[in-house]
């Protein structure tokens, strides 16, 4: 059921006025409001992203931060989407284009030092759905608690987690708008910043960080763009998270805009899972001791650096661009989490090639066709071969025991 605008307001003043609340009830307030009916599904440009924004600003201000943006906490922007699929949305700062408007919400925690961190989440979602939801049923609010509003909740988190470490370094907060379409407000801020972005020692991204199951363990991606990362990241972990590193810089996520500007990026990650931009993303589903403890991680990074020498940027290989291209799929949700050989799937949709065979949510891939697989790549590079209407042969570790199947695409 919807909730009402005055009972959203309510509880905006009420998350704001509490005196050193701890960290789970307060993680457990913040994310309900943000994904509540009420702001029907943040999507941007609409009254529900506008009221995430001020809820955001509110939360900022009682965490002692200062406004950042261009006007106020807000950084206004205005897009107006290509109508070829081959060119770039145009983003600007002036609403000229009569397109979409959004705004990021900056907030700055202003401390002694020169340099700056900055703590990145996305706060848009998709409203009622649209292109990117994976729902097929009717027009629904995809509430996104997951997505993001736990990346949000997290950031809260380290602001006030923070407060009590008397860091030098100076840390700005930015919630994004537009992600979900193309990554406008992360993009529009690195063109368009409102700090210099030569005193940015790094850029941490949290997306997706409220689903932690501690035997998958969370990916941490960006691990290569400084050398000194993994060693941080091993040295800071005091929260005894299972942590999986991916090297690259370049993702689905915020913190791409900031590599591509040669400033040293990790994005958190807690995996994919079946209600994945469907309506199904709701708040009760979401482990708060987890995403506690990755903002005691990301706390520990921060106060670490904190007496450390500015880290050194290096170029990582693009693995999004380095996969192969294919045109068929089994139907399954891959386990991005899994470390072990194979490719674990993680969920299975209906009526598709994989569920039609028999396959089951836990296997583990190890062949298809003549091609054994190990990871993911390798997962992808067999796929590759195969069009429509091909049939062979699926090879999977069930329990410890080898299962063959028939597949047809």
């Amino acid at each position: 059921m919807r909730t009402p605008l005055f009972i959203f307001v309510s509880l905006v003043l009420y998350s704001c006025t509490q005196s050193s609340p701890d960290f789970l009830s307060q993680a457990r307030r913040d994310l309900s409001i943000l994904a509540s009916d009420s702001l029907a599904g943040r999507e941007v440009g609409t009254e529900g992203e506008a009221l995430a924004a001020a809820y955001i600003s509110k939360r900022f201000e009682a965490l002692g931060l200062q406004p950042a943006g261009t006007a106020g906490w807000n950084q206004p922007f205005f897009v107006k989407e290509s109508q070829n699929p081959h060119e770039k949305p145009m983003l600007s700062a002036e609403d000229s284009t009569a397109g979409t408007s959004g705004k990021n919400v900056i907030g700055l925690m202003d401390n002694p030092g020169d340099e700056v961190v900055i703590i990145g989440a996305h706060f848009d979602h998709l409203g009622y759905g649209g292109f990117s939801s994976l729902h097929r049923g009717d027009s629904a609010i995809h509430n996104g608690a997951d997505d993001n509003a736990s990346g949000i909740t997290a950031m809260f988190l380290i602001a006030e987690m923070l407060q009590s470490k008397n860091i030098q370094t100076d840390v700005l907060f930015i919630a994004f708008s537009g992600e979900e379409k193309g990554l406008w407000g992360s993009n529009f801020f690195v063109k368009n910043p409102t700090i210099d972005l030569s005193t940015v020692d790094f850029m941490i991204n949290m997306d997706m960080v409220g689903r932690l199951d501690s035997a998958k363990g969370m990916a941490i991606h960006g691990t290569g763009t400084a050398p000194q990362w993994s060693q941080v990241i091993d040295t800071t972990n005091t929260v005894n998270l299972k942590v999986i590193k991916k090297a690259s810089g370049i993702g689905p996520s915020d913190h791409t805009s900031f590599y591509l500007q040669d400033i040293p990026v990790l994005h958190f990650f807690t995996g994919q899972h079946e209600d994945y931009h469907k309506p199904t993303d709701d708040a009760e589903l979401i482990n708060y001791e987890g995403i506690v403890r990755i903002a005691t991680h990301i706390t520990n990074i921060i106060t670490y650096l904190d007496t450390q020498p500015k880290l050194t940027f290096q170029k990582t290989k693009d693995e999004s661009s380095q996969g192969p291209r294919f045109t068929v799929s089994l139907g399954v949700v891959p386990d991005y989490l899994y470390d072990g050989k194979g490719m674990r799937i993680d969920g299975i949709s209906e009526d598709k090639p994989a569920q039609k065979a028999g396959l089951e949510e836990g296997d583990v891939v190890i062949q298809l066709g003549d091609s054994t697989v190990i990871d993911m790549m390798s997962y992808m590079r067999a796929l590759s071969s195969f069009k429509a209407g091909d049939a062979t042969e699926v090879i999977v570790n069930r329990n410890g025991e080898k299962l063959a199947y028939d597949i047809q695409f």
